[in-house]
């Protein structure tokens, strides 16, 4: 069996999150390969390495000196060596850090040498090989990342049986200029590493023991998911849940290769499961109705009024094709005999509102514009609500009995998900109501 096993930044903040680490890589010889994070924050006032990495840059592309944000980062590290009696020169790393930045300051490059750094103690307090993500993740022009090309240079790099540490986060181009990925990167490191060696499984260790059904800052004690599909798992990170990067589904998707989301500070706890398909373990375990309830705050909803709207050919074509053009994502297009409603994000249409509603009138013709702002939209999961008769029906029962207005609603047709919107006054009672009637309850009776 080969696990590939990733370290979010607060599994590497310190050196006693360090000793953490190496507990749970040598506890089982299946995890080969180790893919880390920079050091995050190990207390309230402390900071997380690539947010002052990216302070420095700022303060360098003003012509402000960065000299004491970088003692900072250095001070960071030496306590990890010192404390862990390492042998790393890291005098040495950082002299060529401070040249390569002061002669020509790229800005990935800089903002890369949190993971390069970590995974370098992290390599020599786990008697590991290192190797530089620079020489094995490989970026195509347009900042996808080439696999087939990855793979080639991983197999290449990497000695059979050994024990590898690479940095997550970064790569390089074909022309071996380091690039960077968005942040939480490193979560789409550790999945293609994991494609690249038919891995078992992908873990993924962090600061929480997995997926929550709820929100706990809005729920208390909510359950905690065991399992869960890829296609609910992208459906809810897009809704806000943010345990785990986005990208990070779809390299190990392709291989069927499950992710397992666990604790470094409570590794007895077995996470949660992130599957292609959870059939056959949902027979012998039956999962609840509701695998998740998330949502997002702050959505505006331009609703079009215009007589026989859905009988004109074109009409919506011509309606998102002007928000494409002010480069605005639709997130919801509700529609109704005399009615075109479109929900954005308000953060990204709040500068351009006026002008795409005189451009959507001077090209529509409509009778009538409605903006409504302050909405949130819930997002109602789960792959067992397709044998529940009248889902949307109990959803909308629960909410009237609390007294929220329903403003939007939409449902996939594989039954897999249903989208609320309400306002965002009731966003956090919304999912409160919802979790008491499908997930308290349901535990009651079980």
């Amino acid at each position: 069996m080969i696990k590939v096993v990733k370290f979010g930044g607060s599994s590497v903040a310190n050196s006693e999150q360090f000793q953490k680490v190496k507990k749970i890589v040598t506890s089982d010889p299946s995890r080969k390969f180790v893919v880390t994070s920079a050091c995050g924050k190990s207390g309230k006032d402390d900071h997380k390495v690539t947010d002052l990495l990216y302070l420095c840059a700022a303060h360098i592309n003003y012509g402000v000196s960065y000299e004491s944000i970088f003692a900072l980062i250095n001070e960071k590290y030496t306590e990890i060596k010192d404390s862990l009696g390492l042998s790393i020169d890291l005098a040495s790393e950082f002299a060529q850090i401070k040249r390569n930045i002061d002669q020509d300051l790229n800005v990935d490059y800089l903002v890369s040498r949190g993971e390069y750094l970590t995974a370098l103690c992290l390599a020599e307090y786990l008697g590991a090989d290192f190797v530089d993500a620079s020489q094995v993740i490989r970026f195509n022009y347009d900042g996808t990342i080439n696999l087939d090309k990855t793979r080639e240079l991983l197999t290449a790099k990497v000695t059979p049986g050994r024990l590898t540490v690479i940095p997550g986060f970064y790569g390089a181009l074909p022309n071996g200029v380091i690039k960077v990925m968005s942040r939480g990167g490193s979560d789409i490191t550790g999945s293609v590493v994991a494609n690249a060696f038919d891995a078992d499984v992908y873990e993924n260790w962090t600061d929480v023991s997995g997926f929550y059904v709820a929100d706990p800052r809005l729920v208390k004690n909510p359950v905690q998911i065991p399992r869960i599909t890829y296609s609910e798992l992208r459906q809810m990170s897009y809704m806000g849940a943010n345990v785990l990067h986005d990208d990070a589904v779809f390299p190990v998707r392709e291989k069927n290769i499950p992710i397992n989301v666990r604790n470094t500070n409570h590794p007895e706890k077995p996470g949660t499961m992130i599957m292609n398909d959870c059939s056959d373990l949902d027979q012998e375990d039956p999962p609840h109705i509701i695998t998740g309830i998330t949502g997002k705050r702050d959505f505006t909803v331009i609703t079009l009024v215009k007589s026989h709207a859905s009988a004109e050919a074109g009409f919506l074509r011509k309606a998102l094709s002007i928000f494409e053009k002010y480069q605005v994502s639709i997130e919801s297009v509700p529609v109704t005999v005399d009615t075109f409603s479109i929900v954005v994000q308000s953060k990204t249409i709040e500068k351009k509102l006026y002008e795409i509603i005189s451009e959507l009138k001077k090209e529509l013709h409509f009778d009538d514009v409605q903006v409504e702002s302050h909405l949130a939209m819930l997002a109602v999961v789960g792959r067992a609500m397709r044998r529940v008769p009248g889902m949307s029906g109990k959803l909308l029962s629960v909410l009237g009995d609390q007294q929220i207005n329903i403003r939007t609603l939409s449902q996939a047709c594989d039954e897999q998900s249903i989208v609320i919107g309400v306002e965002n006054k009731d966003f956090g009672k919304a999912i409160q109501a919802i979790y008491q009637q499908f997930i308290s309850e349901e535990n009651r009776k079980r």
